[in-house]
């Protein structure tokens, strides 16, 4: 688990492992946001009013931005934060992160490919929907050596086109995989028509990304046609239901991205005993340490330490960048 979102951690610290580990070369200011906290007695003190759960840096920082915060220098924000707190408070303490990155598709792509087709997918963790979407994107692979693949939805282009550089032996698919029907679960779902619901998702992606937001805007309204079913609920409560209405004939893939990090050993531990016994694949895309049983099958080590590991049925197949921007596929 990353010290950012461990709850045993102090908040000093979880916050200086989210500019060191998690922030650096992605967001300049969420860096020095979080360094400056992390050794801001009066911000930390501030902070440690929430409950621990709630208190990772990624949550605080969307919920100022969502309040109106700007991105600029630690002097500011330490200026702002007191005296929105109520405000910030509130929207902490009724939200949670829920990052929707569409870029992800991009990553789990060649593995829903490699898969005897028709799919039917279950997103667990699935915040709106978002990336319940693969074969409904465009897509721009780049190898090592500059070779362009490009791949349209059968309808032809779409809106949302997914860049990934690619290296190692990546089965990068010539066609998209036929899916026949999609579903997903969350504790608190997001609706892709709501306003509200949206702004929350924009304020989750970082200041410095605006390719993301623009992204994130185009992913919502290929969304919205049709919306997709996401059941609200504790996914290990969940899932055996919603895996018995899938259609016969189809193989069915649950999968999840950035999600088991929120789940405590003793939950990641019953989903993944639940689907060695359901009639499923299991496509993990997370951290190094967070799917039980991963990590110990891992022969490499990825380049970025905040790389994900790609996992099928357990056994890990690629090292992806966290938004999706990368794939490393492993021999």
């Amino acid at each position: 688990m990353r010290r950012s979102t461990d709850r045993r951690a102090s908040t000093p610290d979880r916050y200086r492992e989210f500019a060191e580990s998690e922030a650096r070369g992605l967001s300049a200011c969420y860096e020095e946001w979080a360094s400056g906290i992390a050794h801001d007695p009066a911000m930390v003190a501030l902070i440690d009013r929430l409950p621990a759960v709630k208190r990772q840096p990624n949550l605080v920082f969307s919920a100022a931005r969502f309040c109106g915060a700007t991105a600029g220098p630690y002097v500011d924000f330490a200026r702002w934060l007191p005296a929105h707190w109520p405000e910030v408070e509130a929207v902490c303490r009724t939200h949670s992160t829920q990052t929707n990155e569409a870029g992800r598709c991009a990553t789990l792509l060649p593995a829903l490919a490699s898969l005897r087709g028709p799919l039917a997918l279950i997103e667990v963790g699935a915040s709106a929907g978002l990336c319940l979407h693969p074969d409904r994107y465009s897509y721009r692979y780049v190898t090592d050596d500059g070779h362009e693949r490009i791949l349209h939805p059968a309808t032809g282009p779409s809106p949302v086109l997914l860049d990934c550089a690619v290296s190692g032996p990546a089965p990068i698919p010539e066609q998209m995989p036929e899916v026949v029907w999609r579903a997903g679960i969350d504790l608190n779902p997001l609706d892709v028509n709501s306003a509200s619901d949206m702004n929350w998702l924009e304020a989750l992606i970082w200041p410095e990304h605006d390719d993301r937001r623009a992204r994130l805007r185009a992913a919502i309204a290929v969304a919205r046609q049709p919306a997709v079913e996401i059941v609200r609920g504790d996914l290990n409560e969940q899932l055996a239901a919603l895996v018995a209405r899938a259609p016969e004939g189809a193989t069915i893939v649950v999968f999840h991205t950035a999600v088991l990090l929120y789940l405590d050993g003793q939950a990641r531990g019953r989903l993944k005993n639940q689907l060695a016994t359901l009639p499923v694949r299991w496509l993990a895309n997370e951290g190094r340490g967070v799917v039980p049983g991963v990590l110990e099958r891992l022969s490499a080590t990825p380049t970025a330490s905040s790389d994900f590991v790609l996992a099928l049925d357990g056994t890990p197949i690629a090292f992806t960048q966290p938004h999706g921007r990368s794939l490393h596929w492993l021999g």
